[in-house]
């Protein structure tokens, strides 16, 4: 009877401690449960209103920032909402330190990208629509994200580059200068007029509007070569006009230099056979 009454009495005194935890934790982690769905709901608007803004003044920074200070605000939310259920925040701090870097010594490679995702926002040597050719790939910059920069290439096909490889190598950037040189040569034969090619040149230059006035066309020989006078034709144009130009002056060219008997020859060998008795 008495190991009864024992037994009920530890059980009174587990259940009365039981329910003196629930009503000083319970208060806590409810406030914590809706700290934190309230907070994530204020970051994720936060972002939302930062990508919003910063879409229109700088694309380039606008990925990359958003997530970053997304990542931060998440990281300080969660410090706080164990802060408020009792969980003692130094080391919950110190736990996260660790985890960082065993993380960051698994991830070495994943650093060095962020690193050069972060040169390549401060120093800019590239944004959001540029062309640029780099790694072997030549394209339009859709987005640089934290870890990686998105090119589009002008057959249709996307490439993902880590930022850490951009940031370390040489890079070509075509649209730095709102203008471009668009150098040519056609050869001409040696029993062809120079004078009168170079006339034709410099009339279907100044005929197309793409080409600027200042400066002004170049057209000279630059080259004596084995079968044709190499002419050198270097023309101005608008960096987005540079192709479309080239392209149709070799077209034009060709057509003008065949209606003023213009020839444009071809290697040829001159073969003498002797005859030996």
């Amino acid at each position: 009877m008495e190991d009864l009454i024992g037994a009920n009495g530890r059980a009174s005194e587990l259940l009365d401690q039981a329910m003196a935890l629930v009503m000083t934790y319970a208060p806590k982690v409810v406030l914590a449960i809706i700290t934190l769905v309230i907070g994530m709901w204020l970051i994720n608007k936060l972002v939302g209103v930062l990508d919003a803004k910063l879409s229109q003044k700088d694309p380039t920074l606008n990925k990359f920032l958003c997530g970053l200070i997304g990542a931060v605000l998440k990281i300080l939310l969660l410090i706080s909402v164990a802060s408020m259920v009792g969980i003692a925040t130094t080391s919950f701090i110190a736990i996260i330190g660790a985890a960082g870097l065993a993380v960051g010594l698994a991830l070495q490679g994943s650093l060095a990208n962020f690193a050069g995702g972060v040169l390549i926002l401060i120093f800019k040597p590239f944004k959001v629509g540029d062309v640029i050719n780099a790694q072997g790939y030549l394209g339009s910059v859709r987005e640089i994200s934290i870890l990686y920069t998105i090119v589009d290439t002008f057959d249709n096909q996307r490439i993902i580059i880590p930022n850490g490889q951009l940031a370390n190598a040489s890079l070509t950037n075509l649209s730095a200068y709102e203008t471009r040189r668009c150098d040519m040569t056609f050869g001409i034969g040696y029993a062809d007029d120079i004078d009168k090619a170079k006339d034709i040149c410099k009339r279907l230059i100044e005929e197309d509007e793409r080409a600027l006035k200042d400066p002004e066309p170049l057209i000279v020989v630059g080259a004596l070569g084995e079968s044709s006078v190499d002419l050198t034709v270097r023309a101005w144009t608008k960096s987005a006009d540079m192709w479309p130009f080239y392209w149709d002056m070799q077209e034009r060219v060709k057509k003008a230099f065949d209606a003023e008997g213009i020839s444009i020859p071809f290697p040829q060998r001159d073969v003498h056979l002797y005859k030996t008795e």
